[in-house]
């Protein structure tokens, strides 16, 4: 896996990754920034969230129940020293799928939290990484 990330203006950057896409970065008013993008460290929030979230729609798929939507909301809180590093994350699932069972979404979940999320089992070092979740039906159409 590769990525380039060139200083645009200010203290905007552009990632370019390995598979050539793009990202933009910015920083925040107080630190030369302009705002136009999210933080360095709220793009690593947000990539953890995408990566859990991912593994479990996949584990879901792959035991063939019928998802429909996932969610994940992520609450973080950081050291106040630097390297400000997360301290605590709070991830809440919110799972849509037809006859879904609590007990299989908890299944999947785990097993992200444990064995598949690298990105979470990283943050996790440094991070208590908590998990709550919900199931919900699909509205009818």
């Amino acid at each position: 896996m590769e990525c380039t990330v060139r200083w645009h203006e200010g203290m905007s950057f552009v990632a370019e990754t390995g598979s050539g896409h793009l990202v933009c970065m910015d920083g925040a008013p107080d630190a030369g920034g302009r705002n136009l993008a999210p933080r360095p460290m709220e793009m690593l929030l947000a990539g953890t969230g995408g990566c859990t979230a991912f593994d479990i729609v996949l584990i879901l798929k792959r035991g063939r129940h019928e998802v429909s939507g996932c969610e994940v909301k992520l609450q973080a809180d950081r050291a106040e020293m630097d390297p400000k590093v997360f301290t605590r994350i709070n991830m809440h699932f919110v799972v849509t799928g037809k006859n879904l069972k609590p007990e299989v979404v908890e299944r999947a979940v785990k097993l992200s939290a444990e064995k598949y999320c690298s990105a979470s089992i990283m943050l996790g070092q440094t991070a208590e990484i908590t998990h709550s979740f919900e199931v919900l039906e699909p509205q009818a159409t």
